[in-house]
């Protein structure tokens, strides 16, 4: 008793303190409505381009008539989000359902004791060993959403380890998002980006090597210096009270024999992921495919294991439970840029982003790209989407300035990248978030200082970048 007054307490506490994420969501579809009535409505001409984008005409911008938004598209603006984002909110809930059948089956157990047993006397050592190749396959694919199956896989091991799962949800999404963000080969957003400016695709790629090791070397420390402190010490941990009494030492821990079907199941779910990373890479999967694929697996691994269909059926119905608030808080969040579009002040607001730049001083032109491309990112929460918006009027700027156009890159890339993991309005962020049971508000609390020194990272490759001409042009 004393201990859940103590839990309703802190968590009294911690909403005093930090509104809860949906009434900051509300309070910005309001903002948005009431800026529909204050900024002028603005459009650029587009053009499709080979793949069939809609891509900004530099120089085209014009002024349109009036359309604030009305208080009918107000209300509307929370279901239109829901509704536009309905594929990946559907596929959110199947992640969840389908690794609630996989848990049940008892090949989460299987994993957890057999990888705990080998980092029982080095438990550090699992914070390097997992980031680095995720971070690593990121940097190559782009595939950020491959999060949502990294995390529920090392979760129950990282609480086993005695760490919490702030420490789980950091050695994914710190990791993957150092690879997105300084990409050596990632298609998605460096690849769209320099091909808008017009650079060899990939190119420039020795500087960014150089900036991966170092921002992804400090990401790793952060994450091992956290999880050190909180094992040393649990009390210390930002969700101590939701983790207590889950850490259970390693030498309670005993041998699991799996059974001839977990061993079934667990080569069926294998095979499966192998064709979950192919759909991605090759045929460009998003969370149609996936969730459709996730069903399949969640069905086939439960039968496999010995699960009855209603017990499969109630598993993804506790997923679904499970994951709710995230998947709900990506369609909230798109009602932003709802609200902007029907109102017509999105173009406006990014031609106005576009004179702020080209009014700054040659030698801090990249910094303040950075600052308005991590803006927009809020706005655009998809890396090709943004870049087809904003680098053809980035690239032109910075043939104006003393910006060559790979740097304008380097400027979308860190912009673009780091606040991904900051955005309620990123959707496998926030899925991510919910998988591993960490609240918004107490993800803030860890990652700001982190990408505070991120940031000041970038500041200074940025600038080394603009004296060194970095190219090839």
């Amino acid at each position: 008793m004393d201990e859940q007054v103590s839990y309703n307490e802190e968590e009294q506490n911690t909403k005093s303190k930090i509104p809860h994420i949906f009434v900051i969501l509300f309070s910005l579809i309001a903002l948005a409505s009431l800026l529909s009535y204050i900024i002028p409505s603005g459009t650029f001409e587009r053009v499709t381009n080979e793949s069939g984008a809609q891509i900004i005409q530099p120089g085209t911008f014009t002024y349109t008539d009036a359309s604030p938004v009305s208080l009918f598209e107000f209300m509307l603006a929370v279901p239109t989000g829901l509704i536009q984002t309905a594929e990946i909110i559907f596929g959110i809930l199947m992640i969840g359902g389908m690794f609630a059948v996989v848990e049940r089956a008892g090949l989460i157990s299987l994993g957890v004791n057999k990888l705990g047993n080998m980092f029982a006397n080095h438990n550090l050592l699992i914070i390097p060993t997992l980031m680095i190749p995720f971070a690593l396959f990121t940097t190559f694919t782009a595939q950020v959403e491959l999060s949502l199956i990294y995390l529920p896989t090392i979760l129950p091991l990282i609480i086993r380890l005695g760490f919490d799962k702030i420490t789980a949800t950091a050695t994914v999404l710190v990791a993957t998002i150092a690879g997105f963000t300084v990409g050596l080969t990632t298609p998605a957003n460096l690849g769209v980006a320099q091909e808008i400016a017009g650079l060899p695709f990939y190119s420039g790629i020795g500087y960014r090597i150089v900036i991966l090791a170092i921002i992804l070397s400090i990401g790793i420390y952060y994450v091992w210096r956290y999880a050190k402190k909180i094992h040393d010490d649990p009390t210390k941990s930002i969700t101590y009270e939701e983790d207590k009494g889950n850490q259970k030492p390693l030498k309670e821990m005993t041998t699991i024999k799996a059974t001839t079907r977990q061993l079934i199941a667990s080569i069926a779910l294998g095979i499966s992921i192998i064709i979950l990373i192919y759909g991605l890479l090759k045929h460009g999967w998003y969370f149609q495919e996936l969730a459709g694929l996730y069903i399949i697996i969640g069905v086939g691994v439960g039968l496999i294991s010995g699960l009855k269909p209603s017990e499969i059926s109630e598993s993804f119905i506790d997923g679904f439970k499970q994951i709710l608030l995230g998947a709900m808080i990506v369609g909230v969040a798109r009602g932003v840029a709802v609200v902007l579009n029907d109102g017509n002040i999105m173009d406006t607001i990014i031609h106005g982003a576009s004179l702020v730049i080209d009014s700054v001083p040659g030698a801090v032109t990249a910094i303040v790209m950075m600052i308005i491309q991590g803006g927009l990112n809020f706005l655009i929460p998809s890396g090709s989407g943004q870049a087809m918006v904003t680098m053809p009027i980035m690239s032109g700027l910075a043939d104006l300035s003393d910006v060559t156009r790979q740097t304008a890159v380097l400027a979308f890339l860190f912009g673009d990248g780091f606040s991904n993991i900051f955005y309620p309005t990123s959707g496998y962020f926030m899925a991510t978030l919910a998988l591993g049971g960490v609240r918004w508000e107490k993800w803030i609390k860890f990652i700001t200082p982190l990408l505070i020194i991120w940031y000041a990272l970038a500041t200074a490759f940025l600038i080394i970048a603009q004296f060194m001409n970095y190219g090839p042009f």
